[in-house]
């Protein structure tokens, strides 16, 4: 079999350079050298001699994996496997068949056109339909909307927007439809938004989230009687939140009565190509038109989405831009092409089963756990599911039944639900779940393996474990729902603290330490709040706890605040608040100890030259002119030593007083030194392994602990009020119970000579181990 060279030689190139590119997404830690490279390897201008391909690989794989950083995860790109290769293949064989003469071209664009067409239709049961293959998925519905208007319009062609003027045209979508998607057609289509008419959903009847067509009749019947044109109604199989499907088979009918358009768009068009498929869905295939997109479904990058329709005027199509007369436009179908004849129609439709059966299975699962709703139109064949965390109603707080027993429910609910969601997006990244805001249900978790498994490769381990992290997580958000008024209620009692409301914190709820200063003005108290809760915070993040302290949300309203994060069952929260306004008033009285330190200890010295000034002439009073001359004062005291009654001084910086040394020497030790002050959390009663905040008997476990936390309370005390080291036994003494035993006046110990250099040192341990009443040296005494 002859092989096309250039055919050959394309595949080569683009086996390697994936292979170049998978290979540097899957290194674990970017290489420095590989960094220096990207940088210094961008050029400004193009360089003289050109570069080889390998190195252009290079630079491009470069520029993929820069911005990694070493500490940050790394995100979970998609899965392109031996289909998605296929796929790329054909952009690049696109680009080499269009430089084919012109006959081979129109043959070989012909062939391929005709070929995915006609797969198409037959896969998902499209009969005697046309295809168009577009790059934006809103494209081809675009292109249908000019093909209804040129057909409802005869002298459009010739007259233009003019011919409007006579009938507005009205376009009817869905309250559940794409954000913004009939904004963007009026647009391109130079229509006022008074053409178009969105269809609310039922209220009473059926599903929240499909169209309610008795209003959309009568709406219809409105315009009409108004003088304006149906055109077209945009239905859904399969809406974006949701995935519910519109009564496909009663609208069609309606559109026939008024000669409108269906033009059908969703996720569950996919299970068109099953060969169980249920009725809603069914009736798609008598719509007019329909937009897929594969790329998802099957996991195959940079393909094109497909609008299938039905009309018998090729000239109107091609006067709406859905046939295109330049045959490179055609081309757009090559990699699709390439890709459903790689995968066959067993490997395509097994891909959609599995996406199905994964959305079953999760949904088997999910009935069994509890505070867990699902919002689930068909049970026996969705491909979407949507549940969400809902409060227990058969628990009890302390305010009694959870339901309902505070204001703001729906936005507390709304929030824990989405930090439920990115929780499981983390844990379980190959399930793909997202958070997606209902109008009825609020903040829900979507499960949509149609649009992600193909690519994240979820198999059913995957479900499984989601429904493992979800059992797991589900006590927490219990519990945290519960104790949200208790830790209010606790907040309240102190006088120092303000409970801060925020409903979108996903946690026990925030807090902020107010100063107890009422002279400062409104500046300097803002400064002064924001100093004592940053440090707060600190202080509260160094505890051995499992709880989360931080400042909330990036942009929330509220600054200055400790935001707690969820709670376990054996949380104590009056514990919790009292730790934190003890910290708090800690943090706050060695602040004005600080800020007074300056002035203490200035009027301190001053205090202290007057004092030594008065010692020193009660000193020379009671000794005499005599024993201050040197020579005679020294033989003077040698044949009678003189006792002084001026008493040492000792400065103590924390009470900023002047007090004396006699309880030091006599006591051997500083007074209040047998003591230490206990932390605002007491650990007496803590159990061995057992953290901060916790209660005892609780039913949390402390397993999954990785440190002890014997002991906290106590190395947190000794951190803020260090204790000075004496040779005192570790258990305190009673005051009362203090006794000093003079030692026996035996044969003094002489001083030791200048040789050891140490007489400083020695003469100081005399000086502390001299009982009272002996006799001393003035000089030492005044000291």
């Amino acid at each position: 079999m002859m092989v096309d060279p250039t055919l050959a030689e394309m595949g080569k190139n683009l086996n390697e350079a994936m292979k170049i590119l998978e290979d540097g997404r899957k290194a674990s830690e970017p290489d420095a050298d590989r960094r220096q490279f990207s940088r210094s390897s961008i050029p400004g201008p193009l360089q003289g001699d050109g570069q080889d391909v390998a190195s252009i690989l290079q630079l491009v794989q470069n520029l993929m994996h820069d911005d990694e950083e070493e500490d940050r995860p790394s995100h979970r790109m998609q899965n392109v496997g031996e289909q998605g290769h296929m796929a790329l293949l054909g952009h690049s064989l696109a680009a080499y068949i269009s430089v084919l003469d012109r006959e081979r071209l129109r043959k070989l664009i012909t062939r391929i056109a005709s070929d995915t067409t006609l797969w198409l239709c037959r896969l998902f049961r499209y009969e005697s339909g046309s295809a168009y293959y577009h790059e934006d998925d809103r494209e081809g519905l675009l292109k249908v909307c000019r093909l209804v208007i040129n057909t409802r319009y005869e002298d459009y062609s010739t007259e233009g927007y003019t011919v409007l003027n006579s009938r507005q045209p009205v376009i009817y979508q869905s309250a559940t439809c794409r954000p913004g998607l009939g904004q963007h057609l009026c647009s391109q289509l130079g229509l006022p938004l008074s053409s178009l008419c969105t269809v609310p959903c039922n209220t009473m009847f059926g599903s929240q989230h499909q169209m309610d067509i008795a209003l959309l009749d009568k709406l219809i019947r409105e315009d009409v009687e108004t003088g304006k044109l149906p055109l077209l109604l945009i239905a859904n199989a399969g809406t974006p939140g949701a995935g519910h499907t519109d009564k496909l088979g009663r609208l069609k009918e309606l559109c026939e009565q008024y000669g409108m358009w269906l033009h059908i768009e969703g996720v569950n068009l996919a299970t068109l190509a099953l060969w169980e498929v249920s009725s809603p869905v069914t009736a798609a295939t008598r719509s007019d038109s329909m937009t897929l997109t594969l790329g998802p479904w099957l996991g195959l990058p940079a393909v094109p989405a497909v609008t299938l329709y039905r009309h018998e005027d090729p000239a109107l199509s091609l006067a709406a831009g859905l046939t295109s007369s330049q045959p490179v436009e055609k081309l757009r179908a090559l990699p699709l092409w390439l890709s459903l004849q790689y995968l066959g129609h067993d490997g395509i439709v097994e891909k959609i089963r599995h996406a199905v059966e994964l959305s079953q299975r999760l949904l088997e699962k999910l009935k069994t756990l509890a505070s867990i709703k699902t919002s689930v139109e068909d049970e026996l064949n969705s491909p979407v599911v949507v549940f969400r965390f809902s409060q227990e109603t058969s628990a009890e707080s302390s305010g009694g039944s959870v339901e309902g027993y505070f204001a703001g429910e729906r936005e507390v609910l709304d929030s824990l639900n989405r930090w439920l969601c990115e929780r499981l997006a983390q844990l379980v990244p190959a399930s793909g779940v997202d958070i997606v805001e209902l109008e009825d249900e609020g903040t829900c978790v979507r499960f949509t393996p149609l649009m992600t498994a193909a690519a994240l490769g979820t198999q059913r381990c995957d479900v499984d474990l989601l429904v493992e992290r979800l059992t797991e997580l589900i006590p927490v958000l219990n519990c945290t729902l519960r104790l949200r008024l208790d830790f209010r209620e606790e907040v309240y009692r102190h006088s120092a603290l303000s409970y801060i409301e925020d409903l979108n914190w996903p946690g026990l709820g925030a807090v902020r330490y107010e100063p107890r200063i009422e002279e400062l003005n409104d500046s300097k108290r803002q400064l002064e709040v924001e100093k004592i809760n940053s440090e707060l915070l600190v202080k509260l993040g160094e505890l051995d706890a499992d709880l989360i302290f931080s400042t909330g949300l990036e942009f929330g309203p509220e600054k200055d605040c400790i935001f707690i994060g969820m709670a376990t069952e054996d949380l104590d929260v009056a514990e919790l608040v009292d730790t934190i306004a003890a910290l708090g008033r800690d943090i706050e009285e060695n602040g004005r100890l600080l800020e007074n330190m300056t002035e203490v200890v200035r009027k301190g010295i001053q205090e202290a030259e007057l004092q030594l000034q008065k010692d020193n002439q009660d000193k020379l009073m009671e000794e005499g002119v005599l024993r201050q001359i040197p020579l005679v004062g020294s033989v003077l005291n040698w044949f009678s030593p003189f006792q002084s009654t001026v008493k040492g001084r000792t400065f103590n910086l924390a009470a900023g007083s002047l007090d004396s040394t006699e309880p030091t020497y006599s006591m051997k030790s500083q007074t209040g030194g047998l003591a230490s002050p206990e932390t605002p959390t007491s650990s007496a009663k803590r159990l061995p392994g057992q953290r901060l905040f916790r209660r005892e008997g609780a039913g949390g476990s402390d397993s999954h602990s990785e440190t002890s936390s014997v002991g906290q309370a106590e190395e947190l005390s000794m951190e803020r009020f260090p204790q000075p080291t004496t040779p005192t036994p570790p258990s305190p003494v009673p005051d009362e119970a203090v006794s000093v035993v003079p030692e026996s006046p035996e044969t003094p110990q002489r001083p030791p000579t200048q040789e050891n250099g140490e007489v400083g040192t020695q003469e100081g341990v005399e000086e502390e181990r001299e009982p009272v009443g002996q006799e001393a040296p003035v000089e030492e005494t005044g000291r």
